[in-house]
């Protein structure tokens, strides 16, 4: 969207020729300058697109650095990854054959802005350990989703706008901070002047806000509100509250960005940061490269936060510098950072709604787990922090189970490693990180260490820059020796794209004689997410993943007990091979160098041999296939499917669920068991179980995905206490069966049954995906009664016509005595207002009923908008007809319903 007009909004961008120009915040308001640098982002972009908004900032620095006036935010850019993407697609799609069937022209579902997607969550680890791993999976990968690259070959020719990064390129966070940001762009402005503005993006990945460590603002969204920016829409958001946190000191030597990121995480959590700004300011911020700020930024999920931001400094221009950035471009960023008010003054502290303190000396060397990000635990209190995940062992560690293996000539016990992955964005884009986990494979090489048999060792890079300087530096081969070869370019381990373990092992743990392990340098560790074979899993730096395979267990305290023997059978110890900070900063000096990264910037686009010989068809329509199982039309714009009608009246309990339910547990992302309502739906359809792929690369198809919905076996229903399985079950009213949770919402469906959902604190958290709001959807949820929610889940739920509906006075889902029988109505649902109370009336058998307070939990006028329209996709497709400019005379324009076979 162009800036608006109003000669009193711009002044020329001071020392730089021409007629560049700028919008000055201070320039309306000089107590602007109080802001923190975050909000002068969110400002600017307000004051370019709809000025009068701005005294919502006033509003807040009167209210302390609180209000609940509200702004609309039109981000410069959207960024994707293929498994948000693909649905994301499907959706657009349908919404073309949509406006087609209402005598419209499919050209008005284009993204208007930049929408950039990143393949990268699709490889999986097949094979590791060898030097083939990555030629391997690469191959796989393209034989498992032939059908969705082709999908998405063709978005590519019939979307403007819209530019694809293929598959074997690298991580989407870290091409983003690589080769995507600017910092500082510079657009069009209505007359013949350009003008400077601040980039700014949403990515339909919870991580998104990685890349706000150059002093970029961005936040991850739904794929539903990301599909709605593509197309034009503001994000409609409250100013939000920020807590500042200031950094002090440096840290000590050998301890790492990951550590940090995890203290963080553990500190932040217990703050309570939810829906709210974390900014990173003061005299320990110089101490920081680029990189440890991505480090923690990119765990901003983890705290809660809707992101974290790092404000601009000489680090954000030394690194752009590095990464090949021109000269005229960094100067660009200097110049307009100061001339805004957005470079960093470590003397001047913002108003902030809360001020955090961290001294950087506090941080130690860390690990989190064994479940949760936030659980973080020194080295020394690993053992015991498993030890407590195994109720029937006693808390001493001789007293683990041992098993002999059979057919192997060694034995696992409880706590032995079966998965030991470098991976995912947070770590892997941190050259220091990296490098020191390549010093401590080399060290350890050279002492003789191995790593055990029963350890599945793995590297994926989060881009091509990572394996040059690796291979440059030789740390490639010391890391090959020990197992940690490529395996590909993407997320891999840590979306639990982990591929199988040794048979025999998985088949002695799903039978429980022994409780594995994972190890991994990624964000998430909830339980499940990593692979089926692993009871407990931990995060933490490259170096300690390779450091934990040596040791081949968490039981021991791995900064004090040996790793292993050396060649003189003599113990190493992890002091003996761990690299000193002065060691890693020589090999960064020479290795991690600007033509590095400039070397495969002229390939992005352009992807190995596979993805090349992928053709699209250049139509405005696409071509769905009856016969798919991968890309499905979804049945949101079709008339039989049951919308919400702004009443609940007679629904009955699908689920009582527990606290930290993920969306993991609500709509998993792994494999897909054979024996699960999924695997039996794809059997039926023909396909081997060889070729199921995972839940993550089915959410093109609806059908797969309703059948997934609350699925994942470690959900725990509280309808059915005891009950364990391969599929999680509830009893259906008013019979009693006690059915699949699928069977249970065809029977309801059936019947045109209104469905509630019951939970306690923090529903909603990890992954930003859509299908866990609309897997409920389709099945009939009509609202989510919970303690709190977690921020992106809370709007995919509104996205999708479902109410958020939280308990109010302290009460919990435990006070409302539930048995299942119950039968619901919602209250005061007439006239819909942010923030609204409402009442459930619970319903008795024998008829008895009693009233509960709740609030609704929607935040902006335009988020009742969405919930009246029944949904964020109605609501844009009532937006887009009234610009219908005709239909299309274009002969490939398919029209709805017509199924090409």
């Amino acid at each position: 969207m162009a800036p608006v007009n109003g000669s009193d909004l711009f002044k020329p961008l001071p020392s730089w020729e021409g007629r560049l120009l700028m919008v000055s915040i201070e320039g309306r308001d000089p107590g602007f300058v109080r802001l923190p640098y975050a909000l002068k982002i969110l400002c600017e972009n307000v004051a370019r697109h709809q000025p009068e908004e701005c005294d919502a900032f006033r509003s807040w620095l009167e209210g302390g650095g609180s209000t609940d006036a509200e702004v609309q935010f039109y981000p410069s850019r959207v960024l994707t990854h293929d498994t948000t993407c693909v649905p994301a697609l499907v959706d657009l799609a349908a919404l073309r054959d949509a406006v087609v069937a209402r005598g419209g022209d499919p050209s008005l579902v284009n993204p208007q802005i930049p929408f950039d997607l990143v393949i990268d969550h699709s490889v999986i680890v097949d094979r590791a350990g060898s030097a083939d791993a990555f030629a391997f999976n690469l191959q796989r990968d393209f034989e498992r989703n032939a059908e969705r690259y082709a999908f998405i070959r063709w978005a590519q020719d019939s979307f403007r706008n819209f530019r694809v990064i293929p598959p074997a390129t690298g991580i989407l966070h870290q091409v983003n901070l690589e080769h995507l940001s600017e910092v500082v762009r510079v657009i069009a402005g209505d007359g013949p002047d350009s003008v400077a503005v601040p980039d700014t993006l949403v990515g339909t990945d919870s991580h998104t806000p990685m890349v706000n460590a150059l002093g970029i603002l961005a936040w991850g969204v739904g794929g539903l509100e990301g599909e709605a920016v593509a197309l034009g829409q503001p994000i409609s958001l409250r100013v939000p509250d920020v807590v500042g946190v200031r950094l002090t000191g440096k840290m000590r030597p050998g301890v790492t960005a990951t550590d940090l990121a995890l203290t963080l995480t553990e500190r932040l959590r217990k703050i309570g940061v939810v829906e709210k700004v974390v900014e990173f300011f003061g005299p320990g911020m110089a101490c920081l490269r680029v990189a440890d700020r991505a480090t923690v930024s990119n765990m901003a999920p983890e705290y809660g936060a809707t992101c974290a931001f790092f404000p601009i400094d000489a680090r954000t221009l030394e690194y752009l510098r590095l990464i090949g950035k021109p000269d005229v471009q960094v100067r660009l960023v200097e110049d307009y950072a100061r001339a805004q008010g957005l470079w960093h003054d470590s003397q001047r502290e913002p108003v902030y709604t809360q001020v955090v303190e961290c001294e950087l000396e506090s941080v130690e060397p860390s690990m989190a787990g064994p479940r949760r990000p936030q659980d973080r635990v020194s080295l020394a209190d690993v053992p015991e922090s498993f030890l407590e995940t195994l109720p029937s062992t006693p808390a001493h560690v001789p007293s683990a189970r041992t098993v002999e293996v059979p057919g192997k000539a060694y034995a696992v016990r409880d706590g032995s490693v079966l998965i030991a992955a470098i991976t995912s964005c947070t770590n892997t884009s941190n050259p220091a990180l990296m490098i020191a986990a390549g010093l401590l494979a080399r060290k350890a090489r050279g002492l003789g260490l191995r790593v055990p048999p029963w350890v599945k060792t793995s590297l994926a890079p989060g881009s091509r820059a990572v394996s040059e300087y690796l291979e440059r530096s030789g740390l490639q081969e010391d890391l090959d020796a020990l197992g940690f070869n490529l395996v590909g370019y993407g997320c891999t381990t840590c979306i639990g794209n982990s591929g199988e373990v040794d048979p025999t092992l998985a088949d002695l743990a799903a039978e429980e004689r022994f409780a594995g392990v994972a190890v991994l340098s990624g964000n998430r560790n909830f339980e499940g997410r990593i692979n089926p074979a692993v009871r407990a899993a931990y995060l933490g730096s490259p170096a300690l993943v390779v450091a934990y395979a040596l040791a081949g267990s968490v039981l021991g305290k791995i900064n004090s007990d040996p790793l292993g023997t050396d060649t003189s059978a003599k113990p190493v110890h992890l002091a003996d091979i761990w690299p000193s900070d002065e060691e890693v900063e020589a090999m960064l000096t020479q290795y991690v160098t600007t033509d590095v990264f400039a070397k495969h910037a002229a390939d992005l686009l352009k992807g190995p041999e596979a993805w090349q010989r992928i053709t699209g068809l250049r139509r405005s329509t696409f071509a769905w296939r009856e016969a798919s199982t991968y890309i499905r039309r979804p049945p949101f714009f079709d008339e039989e499917v049951p919308q919400y009608d702004g009443t609940i009246r007679g629904a009955r309990l699908l689920l009582v669920l527990g606290d930290s339910v993920t969306t993991d547990h609500i709509s998993p992302a792994g494999a897909i068991p054979v024996e699960s309502s999924a695997g039996r739906y794809l059997l039926k359809h023909g396909v081997a179980q060889r070729d199921f792929n995972q839940y993550s690369t089915r959410r093109g198809n609806f059908e797969v995905m309703l059948r997934g919905a609350f699925s994942n076996a470690r959900l725990r229903n509280e309808l059915c206490p005891g009950e364990q399985g391969n599929e999680v079950r509830t009893v259906v009213q008013p019979s009693g069966e006690v059915l699949s949770v699928h069977e249970a919402i065809e029977r309801y469906r059936s019947q045109r049954t209104q469905l509630i959902v019951v939970a306690g604190a923090d529903y909603g958290g990890g992954s930003s995906r859509d299908w866990a709001a609309k897997g409920p959807a389709l099945a009939g949820v009509r609202a989510v009664i919970v303690e709190s929610f977690e921020r992106i889940h809370r709007s995919n739920l509104i996205g999708m016509g479902i109410l958020p509906l939280q308990f109010k006075h302290g009460m919990t889902r435990h006070d409302l005595k539930l048995d299942g029988t119950e039968s619901f109505d919602v209250r005061d649902l007439e006239e819909l207002r942010p923030m609204q109370g409402v009442v459930l009336v619970v319903s008795r058998k024998g008829g008895h009923a009693e009233e509960f307070p709740l609030q609704l939990r929607v935040q902006t006028a335009r988020e009742i908008e969405y919930l009246k329209c029944g949904g964020l996709l109605p609501y844009v497709l009532e937006q887009l007809l009234p610009r219908n400019a005709g239909v299309s005379s274009d002969d490939d324009v398919q029209r709805p319903g017509a199924q090409a076979q």
